[in-house]
């Protein structure tokens, strides 16, 4: 798991949102392997009124743990394909990398990197407030016209970060 990340985002949607209760959170991209999102799943399902979005493809997908975790707390979740049918109806998203180094094979790595990229044409179906976290590095999977919305939270969370690890 990732617990320092995992407090990082815990902080970054309380200092944002105002609480940790409450939310419809929606994750995407390589949810098989990602320690941030299994961290924050199994942190986020500790708080009332957690709804969560898995997006990913089928490749990619939670693992079933996870997800077993999830239902043992009374949280409900939705997995999907499709970031632009749910983006709109999400509090909070967090995008991750699809990682060259979980992948043996060099063609599925490269047939799934891009699957999912967040440009401004994207974000603008979203709701107004909805931070958008990462846990960086990125490499594609948000592009550079994002940076300047109000609603890219990375730079702030990798602040978060820096006094979470210092502590």
């Amino acid at each position: 798991q990732h617990p320092t990340q995992t407090l990082t985002d815990l902080l970054t949607i309380k200092s944002l949102k105002g609480s940790l209760e409450n939310h419809t959170i929606g994750l995407c991209g390589d949810l098989k392997n990602g320690r941030t999102v299994h961290s924050l799943v199994k942190s986020m399902s500790r708080y009332k009124g957690i709804k969560f979005i898995f997006i990913s493809p089928d490749e990619l997908k939670m693992p079933k743990y996870i997800k077993d975790a999830i239902q043992e707390q009374g949280h409900a979740y939705y997995e999907t394909d499709n970031l632009d049918e749910v983006i709109g109806s999400l509090d909070i998203l967090y995008m991750t990398r699809v990682q060259r180094e979980r992948f043996f094979n060099e063609e599925d790595y490269v047939r799934l990197k891009d699957t999912y990229i967040l440009n401004r044409e994207k974000l603008n179906l979203a709701q107004p407030d909805m931070p958008v976290l990462h846990p960086l590095p990125r490499v594609d999977e948000i592009a550079s016209d994002v940076d300047q919305d109000p609603r890219a939270a990375y730079f702030d969370q990798v602040q978060n970060g820096k006094y979470i690890r210092m502590a």
